[in-house]
């Protein structure tokens, strides 16, 4: 049923208006996942609320975070899906502000450990080199370092890809623990997946961005948002955003990441370049 609706929605987007779609919009996801992964999940989503917005969006994604930071450092995108952290600083610079983010969600990192080690307690870490996303993954790399650190909890960070690289090393036995959020360890492989368990997780913060370019006209952000709003109340537009673990959009303000910048990360200590 759901690669039917798939077909159905990219049809859709095909015969949007030409007059309404002159323009394309990029639309980009951070790579907590593989790119094939996140093109399966997000272009139907994309492409639904294409076709009742009229706005066209075009899924984009980087091969690795770095990439997607330095992309939205350049203001590259029109519309972006960003990490807490990511927001915080792309709000200052280049200006992006806040559009959306997922209904009644809240952030937290979780560390992973193999389903069968004999890791019960977080301290058991200390001395040890565990497996993490990029530095600047807020969640899943620097909640996790910063609780480990105030818990006197002293590891070795390994920087991966993407999140799905983080749970198939700490499965392989090639790290005793890996840390990542627990959407992206719900949608990973099952067969992954089955042989991880939960050790910890971090208090919780406010959830991923859906943000905007400052330079995109207030007619396409209008117009995306009512379809926005149209979507977390249709079956076939909830079905198609449970695929990419939402249950519905909420409005979202910049403000809404205080929480977050009262942590004071500094863009330098998560090595984040901001384009000058």
């Amino acid at each position: 049923m759901y690669r039917f609706l798939r077909f159905i929605f990219c049809l859709l987007l095909i015969q949007v208006n030409p007059a309404k779609a002159e323009k394309i919009y990029s639309f980009a996801v951070v790579p907590q996942q593989s790119a094939s992964q996140l093109a399966e999940t997000w272009s139907p989503v994309l492409a639904w609320l294409s076709q009742k917005s009229g706005v066209q969006l075009r899924f984009v994604t980087t091969p690795d975070i770095p990439s997607f930071e330095k992309a939205l450092s350049a203001a590259e995108y029109d519309f972006a899906y960003m990490n807490p952290y990511h927001f915080t600083v792309f709000n200052d610079k280049p200006g992006y502000h806040a559009l959306a983010r997922a209904k009644d969600q809240r952030l937290k990192g979780i560390v992973v450990v193999a389903k069968n080690s004999a890791i019960t307690d977080i301290n058991q870490l200390s001395g040890s080199a565990i497996s993490l996303p990029a530095p600047a993954s807020f969640a899943a790399s620097l909640l996790v370092q910063a609780e480990l650190k105030r818990r006197g909890v002293s590891v070795t960070p390994e920087f991966v890809k993407s999140h799905n690289s983080v749970y198939r090393n700490v499965a392989l036995g090639l790290f005793p623990a890996g840390g990542g959020v627990p959407r992206t360890l719900l949608m990973m492989d099952e067969a992954v997946r089955n042989e991880l368990r939960v050790l910890w997780e971090t208090p919780d913060f406010t959830s991923h961005a859906i943000a905007y370019n400052p330079n995109t006209e207030t007619e396409a952000l209008k117009q995306i948002h009512q379809a926005m709003e149209a979507m977390s109340k249709d079956p076939i537009g909830l079905e198609l955003l449970s695929k990419i673990g939402f249950t519905g959009f909420e409005v979202a303000h910049d403000n809404d990441w205080d929480d977050v910048r009262q942590l004071h990360i500094k863009p330098e200590d998560t090595h984040i370049i901001a384009e000058q």
